[in-house]
């Protein structure tokens, strides 16, 4: 029979209660759903298994890093699709799919389908048969799903999926170590096809006209106009990647730099970068927690697309810590991605995709935690610039990128890494443009005890496009 792609169209619009929005392909050929657009493509039912088995986005994720799913055609478009679904509900309706926000600020890119099972209330496997489902339709949605589903147990996990569980304590140093080497240390091959030759992994600042490159220099040059750099000066690049902040700071600002990061690949490369361009009196890169940084102080400190690694609960102590390394008078650059608040922020839970397989032990926070977190430590918060539409920008350029080198980048890591960062990047690019995601620059000073923040009365000249007028 032929049947099993219209079968799953039907449970998924009874446990949804709305047309699918994308078109389904099964394994044995047969097709469901609208005939325009984007096709998601279940190469094996072992995908179904896997719902089944880990119900929510997490199985679904496994699926689509293994290569059971596949997208046929735009994968924007059919994030798109399912992200209207998801976030677009009137206020009379109900939400579809998990209510939880995730770690990228709302449910993560395949919840409409991984949803499926959360939203009619599957309970663990070990529970079956279905007496905890609502209703008679609901009860036969899970009869199919499992007879859909096919033999028991599932496959085990995709070999990218993170270990860091192992790694003692969250946010420990040592379990720190293994979260950023599992993100960080995939190959500096893999990491130059998908960044392009800045090597810069954060929100690049864009202008009309600009190319990844370019705005990523942009981007570099206003993190230290912001922190008014001066020849002489020190200044601390915590998470300094691959060197791109230090080498532009001392290169065109002629600043002394200290880069550190826990990425080994990344210090390696960085040190390279830095004695080619004869950078080495004013560069030091070094294998080391910012916890361990214990020679300040400094004038300047930078933190691009780090502080989301630091975790809720350690984020008062990262704040302190910048500011006893600062003198005073000194300034603090924090460039960070910010999730919407939750009205129970005790509902937050961390995405499942991004911890097993992005960014593991990652937590987002909300602007307003993170300002007055550094105000509790003793800053003075003297500018906040959002720059969600530029990630949404950028973010875009890096899976184009991606695209084009993807033979490449397959070879450097693996066909499931490779996917991983499709997929991952392109949700992301989608929760910033539909502003469930935002990214803040938060320029913070260490005041004198005169009370002096040694900044200019006039920060930035505002710039509106014509055509937002």
């Amino acid at each position: 029979m032929t049947d099993a792609a219209p079968r799953l169209a039907v449970v998924a619009e009874t446990l949804l209660g709305a047309p699918l929005p994308v078109r389904l392909r099964a394994w044995d050929g047969s097709e469901a759903g609208p005939p325009d657009g984007p096709v998601l493509v279940i190469h094996d039912r072992r995908a179904v298994r896997r719902m089944l088995w880990r119900p929510g986005e997490l199985g679904l994720a496994r699926a689509w890093v293994a290569g059971e799913l596949t997208v046929e055609g735009s994968l924007f478009d059919l994030l798109d699709r399912v992200a209207g679904l998801l976030w677009e509900r009137g206020p009379d309706q109900p939400p579809v799919g998990p209510t939880v926000s995730t770690a990228q600020g709302g449910p993560g890119p395949f919840a409409t389908l991984a949803g499926l099972a959360r939203r009619a209330g599957l309970p663990a496997l070990s529970d079956l048969p279905g007496a905890r489902w609502r209703d008679a339709a609901h009860r036969a949605a899970a009869r199919e799903l499992i007879a859909l589903a096919g033999p028991l147990p599932p496959p085990p996990p995709p070999a990218e999926e993170a270990a860091t569980r192992r790694g003692g304590a969250r946010h420990s140093k040592g379990r720190d170590r293994q979260a950023v080497s599992h993100h960080y240390d995939v190959g500096n091959d893999f990491y130059e096809r998908v960044l392009g030759p800045s090597m810069v992994y954060s929100c690049a600042y864009w202008s009309p006209g600009s190319t990844l490159d370019q705005a990523q220099h942009d981007k570099l040059d206003l993190v230290c106009r912001k922190l008014a750099l001066r020849p002489g000066d020190r200044l601390l690049d915590v998470g300094c990647g691959w060197g791109s902040m230090a080498l532009h700071a001392a290169r065109e600002y002629g600043v002394r730099v200290t880069g550190v990061t826990l990425s080994r690949e990344q210090a390696v490369y960085a040190r390279k970068r830095v004695a080619d361009e004869g950078l080495t009196d004013l560069v030091d890169i070094r294998i080391q927690d910012y916890r361990d940084v214990k020679d300040g102080p400094y004038e300047a400190i930078s933190s691009i697309g780090m502080a989301e690694h630091v975790g809720a609960d350690r984020y008062r102590d990262y704040a302190r810590t910048l500011h006893a390394l600062l003198r005073p008078g000194g300034r603090l650059l924090n460039h960070q991605i910010a999730r919407r608040p939750e009205p129970d922020e005790e509902a937050y839970r961390i995405d499942e995709f991004i911890d097993a397989y992005v960014f593991p032990d990652g937590e987002l926070s909300p602007l307003g935690t993170t300002v007055g977190e550094l105000e509790r430590a003793g800053f003075e918060v003297r500018d906040v610039e959002a720059l969600r539409e530029h990630y949404g920008l950028t973010l875009r350029a890096w899976v184009a990128r991606l695209e084009e080198h993807w033979a490449e980048a397959v070879r450097l890591t693996s066909p499931g890494r490779a996917r991983v960062w499709q997929l991952y990047m392109a949700a992301c690019a989608l929760g910033f443009e539909r502003g469930r995601l935002g990214v803040n620059q938060v320029l913070a000073v260490r005041p004198t005890a005169a009370g002096d923040a040694r900044l200019p009365l006039r920060l930035r000249t505002w710039e509106v496009e014509a055509e937002t007028v």
